[in-house]
């Protein structure tokens, strides 16, 4: 498969390139083949920062070490569900998670408690644990129930606590409907969420789960073309560094440029 040069004819929003702290895209695996990884990465590379096997399909992906193998040669960081650790904590197996998820090459574990309940302070015990285990974390804020209330304080406090207790990133819980934490149940963004995470300084950026265009491009507009987000579908790449870019009507009034009508 041949990569082109991009054409440089329009002036872009500035983007940053790999390895970043922001702008970063986190992709959502929900059973894509190994194949169709090695394909996409082929030519999407450079777009995708990290790769997120869904809720607790890399239990049960027989191709998982295969996909991570081809992760590492394009440089995306490999990621099991923060859902599949709580359901290791809910048995008593959070030792056998971390050396089953070492023994394969994940390089990044996601430590969450939105699917189960599981106390600030456990969550903070296996940050702990996982960094000392080698991983690089990432703590999620939020709960998966879209009937809980998300109180900008609350959120402010929980991600303090994770970073200090090692998190290199924060996860806005979104889940890959749209439709809870970090939105209401008809997928609208609850704005002071994004304002209480935002004051939190670069000690550990912030990845919003958007999976939904309208809530990609409230994102990009709001914090600029370098924003960091999550839960996007595999076959979405191209079309959120399009958004990113300012090559979408969402985010083109916020372009460089004045699009202008010429007679």
């Amino acid at each position: 498969m041949s990569v082109s040069e991009p054409p440089r004819f329009l002036e872009l929003a500035d983007r940053t390139a790999k390895p970043r702290r922001s702008g970063v895209t986190h992709v959502i695996d929900k059973g894509m083949p190994a194949a169709g990884v090695e394909a996409l990465l082929t030519s999407l590379g450079t777009m995708v920062d990290v790769w997120k096997f869904g809720f607790g399909t890399a239990y049960v992906d027989p191709t998982v070490a295969s996909k991570i193998e081809v992760l590492r040669r394009h440089s995306v960081k490999a990621c099991p569900g923060g859902t599949l650790l709580e359901a290791a904590w809910l048995q008593g197996r959070t030792e056998a998670f971390f050396d089953w998820a070492g023994g394969l090459g994940f390089d990044c574990v996601e430590v969450s408690r939105g699917a189960t309940g599981l106390p600030a302070a456990v969550k903070r015990d296996l940050i702990v644990g996982a960094r000392t285990r080698g991983f690089e974390v990432f703590a999620e804020v939020g709960s998966k129930d879209s009937g809980h209330a998300a109180l900008p304080d609350e959120w402010g406090d929980e991600a303090r606590r994770d970073i200090d207790s090692g998190a290199s990133w924060l996860v806005a819980e979104g889940r890959e409907s749209g439709t809870a934490g970090l939105y209401d149940r008809g997928g609208a963004i609850r704005a002071e969420l994004v304002d209480a995470l935002e004051t939190l300084g670069d000690e550990a950026p912030v990845i919003y789960e958007a999976p939904r265009r309208d809530q990609q491009a409230w994102l990009i507009n709001r914090l600029g073309a370098n924003a960091n987000l999550a839960n996007i579908a595999p076959d979405e790449v191209l079309a959120v560094e399009a958004l990113r870019l300012g090559l979408r009507v969402d985010t083109m009034s916020k372009a460089p440029l004045i699009f202008q009508r010429t007679m």
